[in-house]
């Protein structure tokens, strides 16, 4: 049984929420691990990260009580078969427009005769070929979600989700605003429309669906949405939004210290 897909079906009420790690650092994904996050996305498509930092990223994480989900660059057999077999558990593939790029993502995933995954005895996933009957237990373990991030492919979201693999969907919105024409306003009005309209759909097909948000604020929307599960900022955004509060508040304080000071000179030479 893959471990996301079971978290997903015993949330219950309390969407599981996540982040992204785009820092490509092991040991920044292992302090983000221990948060409390329930699960993580490891990014190759916008991050610094290939095949092997993905290995270092996966150890690092598996002392942690973090899921983690690796996003593929692209919906390329090539890389999903070499993330797999780096141990990845469930994947993410970005920018699937239509059902036949999702059995192409669901098929890549898949050991013949259900996909075109090729076989490799001594990979980590196999646990260096230790685990019995890998080949025969690997397809159902393997989870993927297709993100959906252009209103043509929220016009395809029946026939996407109805391709038997597909565990789960996730709106990028970031890309989704910017391919409705209000780049950066990821909560637009008609953006938001559009999400709260794709969840109502997946809803009724039984068919869980994620988002990401910038702040708690903007999660607390999507959950109110009705989204089944949440990722919140970033590591990078956690270690730039704590360093830039704190530069602000020292700045802050040396601003009212020098008015002290003036106010206190002001007054002793009257």
């Amino acid at each position: 049984m893959n471990a996301f897909r079971q978290m997903l079906k015993s949330s219950g009420a309390h969407p599981p929420v996540g982040t992204w790690i785009t820092s490509a650092s092991p040991l920044v994904a292992e302090a983000i691990g221990c948060a409390g996050f329930d699960w993580g996305l490891v990014d190759m498509e916008h991050a610094p990260l290939d095949v092997a930092g993905v290995v270092a990223l996966l150890q690092a994480l598996s002392s942690t009580k973090m899921l983690p989900v690796v996003r593929v660059p692209w919906n390329d057999m090539v890389v999903v078969k070499r993330v797999l077999d780096a141990g990845a558990a469930t994947l993410m593939f970005p920018f699937v427009q239509n059902a036949d790029e999702a059995r192409r993502a669901v098929a890549s995933t898949r050991y013949p005769p259900e996909g075109v995954r090729g076989m490799a005895g001594m990979s980590r996933a196999t646990r260096f070929g230790t685990q019995a009957n890998y080949f025969k237990t690997a397809n159902a373990s393997v989870g993927v979600i297709v993100q959906i991030e252009t209103p043509q492919a929220i016009e395809q979201i029946e026939a996407i989700a109805a391709v038997d693999g597909v565990d789960a969907m996730f709106i990028g919105p970031a890309d989704l605003s910017g391919a409705m024409g209000h780049i950066g306003q990821l909560t637009h009005p008609a953006v938001m429309a559009l999400m709260a309209l794709a969840v109502q759909r997946c809803r009724a097909l039984g068919v869980p669906i994620g988002t990401l948000g910038s702040s708690p604020e903007v999660v607390a929307q999507y959950r109110a949405i009705g989204f089944n599960f949440v990722a919140v900022s970033s590591d990078i955004g956690f270690i730039m939004r704590g360093a830039q509060a704190a530069i602000a508040a020292l700045h802050t304080r040396d601003t009212e210290h020098v008015h002290t000071l003036a106010s206190g000179t002001q007054a002793s030479s009257h």
